[in-house]
């Protein structure tokens, strides 16, 4: 009915679920601001509250998922594990319903199963299965009017990023359950709002789903066609969610009553870890990520750069993509990027594994943990070693890194910035990252080792993608085999001659789609061109090299033949060249130049 839910608000939420009256014990009602002609009335009695599915065309389609935390009974018997919200990140860590006394299978439980289902579609590859994906809307209670019952505060839309099955424990007792990490989205272009009459369509039964879409919020929309490699473009930005207050907070009012989730009491007394770097510093975003990976300070001699930061990074982000610890002990460090510094370093200069473990801190993407500060005044390989400290990625570019979209742009930009060619392919294949070098990736191989003879044998199996040939004669007769960058037809013998290219390849680590929108057609040269990362298709759907930018023509399009935004997307972050550096205080001057010579290596 054209109500809105706004992030940040709190709402009564109360048991009567009366929707006639506006606001109750001061504060919004919930019911009233969800009220429907369409819809049952909301419920927020459990933590994970579905709204009943409706069916479309013959599909179920579910117009929301309420997800409710409430961290004042976390611990307790009826919920014993501990939810984890960083809105500044928009990021919301739920675990599932599932506890010690169930004797059902870990996933048969009401919300589990609600939020599996949900998982399904929120991992689907393609758009159709995600236009049909519930949307999550996440509330914690908070303590209101001395009572931490019947108050809630709206978190924000949310989409299921990772799914991890694990064991808790309950007094001691271990049960499964199921860790659900949600991705709040953007809603900024909505000012903040959620518009309630977009649930209301989606449980319409008489609009098709592309028409519930169009009244989905843009970030939405924008998760929708890319998936989750647009998941950093649309998370939710940093948001203030305390609700201002209209007077000073009353002297017997708890002293954490506006926080979120109220910090337990810390003893004066305990030990503080030290940690240097970490992330007492402005919010890192993925295009700020970018200019510090262009501009990090380098030692420089005779005119040439030394490689052992853009190394030590390059080996960091493959720890990354293998799911490895963020954080590395000096040992392992050592051997590894050591091992590195001698094959890739320059042929005169000594391997130093002690410099980037340390001074790789003044990029702002590296922490080093375990050394006091008097120890820090004096780093050497030798006092390491005494010591045994971590040295690794801050959790801000850890968890950028994760994100398959950010991870290929970084490679991208390392690679290009810092390394030559020849380099650039033997490092790839050395920290595993060879699929990145490429558009279309690499095959799957599963090996198994064997004795068979006289001579060790290895068997090796490989898994290859099956690729929809009807679908690449589909878009190559649409386009009659002219190529959509050139626009020439190869003749033949036998007739005309085109390829269809994957534009985000099925190979790892792309995991593309087989769909129409992942599909150009191209002739052999810019097949090639396109593959190995020559030509890319800016925003503007301008076809440009990557060497100097150089502008070609226009991409060819065709009516029937609908691209995806996000997978061009994809193949420029491929290429580097998708997300602009911000400015700051090293790139406002000089936003395109080389690392500057420093002292540190």
């Amino acid at each position: 009915m054209g109500s809105y839910l706004r992030v940040g608000e709190v709402l009564r939420s109360s048991r009567a679920r009366e929707p006639s009256v506006e606001t109750v014990d001061g504060y919004p009602n919930i019911h009233h601001r969800t009220a429907s002609r369409i819809l049952a009335p909301i419920q927020l009695s459990k933590g994970i509250n579905p709204i009943a599915e409706v069916k479309v065309a013959n599909v179920a389609r579910r117009p929301a998922v309420l997800i409710r935390s409430s961290p004042w009974k976390a611990g307790s018997v009826e919920t014993p594990w501990h939810d984890e919200f960083d809105l500044d990140n928009g990021r919301v860590v739920y675990f599932g319903d599932h506890r010690v006394d169930h004797t059902v299978p870990v996933g048969e439980t009401q919300g589990n199963k609600v939020l599996r289902r949900a998982w399904a579609s929120h991992c689907a590859l393609s758009v159709q299965e995600r236009t049909l994906a519930a949307p999550l809307l996440v509330f914690a209670t908070v303590t209101r009017n001395k009572t931490p019952k019947g108050y809630v505060k709206f978190c924000g839309l949310a989409v299921i990023g990772n799914v991890e099955e694990m064991e808790q424990t309950d007094r001691g007792r271990p049960f499964p359950n199921f860790r659900y990490e949600l991705a709040l989205l953007d809603l900024s272009a909505e000012d903040d709002r959620l518009n309630w009459a977009w649930i209301e369509a989606r449980g319409n039964q008489s609009l098709s789903t592309d028409e519930a879409l169009e009244r989905a919020p843009r970030s939405w929309q924008r998760w929708v066609e890319g998936g989750s490699g647009v998941l950093p473009q649309v998370r939710q930005r940093p948001l203030q969610l305390g609700e201002p207050r209209a007077s000073p907070r009353s002297a017997d009012a708890p002293a954490d009553e506006g926080m979120l989730f109220p910090t337990p009491p810390q003893p004066r007394s305990r030990p503080v870890p030290i940690v240097v770097g970490d992330d007492r510093q402005p919010e890192l975003t993925a295009a700020r990520l970018m200019a510090k990976l262009r501009n990090l300070r380098a030692h420089q001699q005779n005119g040439r750069t030394s490689p052992h930061k853009p190394l030590t990074l390059m080996w960091a982000i493959a720890r990354n993509a293998r799911g490895e610890p963020r954080l590395s002990p000096w040992p392992t460090f050592r051997d590894e990027v050591g091992g590195l510094l001698v094959e890739f370093g320059h042929s005169r200069s000594t391997p130093t594994p002690e410099y980037p473990f340390w001074h790789l801190r003044t990029s702002g993407l590296w922490d080093v943990d375990g050394l006091s500060a008097e120890q820090a005044s004096k780093i050497s390989a030798s006092l390491l070693n005494r010591s045994e400290p971590q040295a690794g990625l801050t959790r801000q570019a850890d968890r950028l890194l994760s994100d398959p979209f950010v991870r290929s742009q970084a490679i991208a930009v390392l690679r290009e910035t810092y390394f030559d060619d020849p380099a650039q392919h033997r490092l790839m294949e050395q920290l595993g990252l060879s699929g990145y070098e490429n558009a279309s990736g690499t095959e799957a191989p599963a090996e198994e080792q064997g004795q068979q003879g006289p001579a060790a044998r290895r068997a090796t199996h490989t898994f290859r993608v099956v690729r929809d040939v009807g679908l690449a004669n589909k878009v190559k007769d649409l386009h009659a085999d002219h190529c959509q960058v050139c626009g020439k037809q190869l003749a033949t013998r036998f007739g005309t001659y085109s390829e269809a290219a994957h534009i985000r390849g099925l190979g790892q680590p792309h995991n593309g789609p087989d769909e129409l929108a992942n599909l150009l057609v191209l002739c052999p040269n810019h097949h090639v061109q396109f593959d190995t990362l020559a030509i890319y298709v800016d925003p503007k759907g301008i076809i440009r090299s990557t060497t100097g930018d150089r502008r070609g023509g226009e991409l060819r399009r065709h009516p029937d033949h609908r691209i995806s935004e996000a997978h061009l997307r994809y193949h420029r972050a491929l290429c580097g060249r998708d997300i602009r550096p911000e400015p700051d205080d090293r790139t406002r001057s000089r936003p395109t130049e080389r690392p500057s010579p420093d002292r540190e290596a």
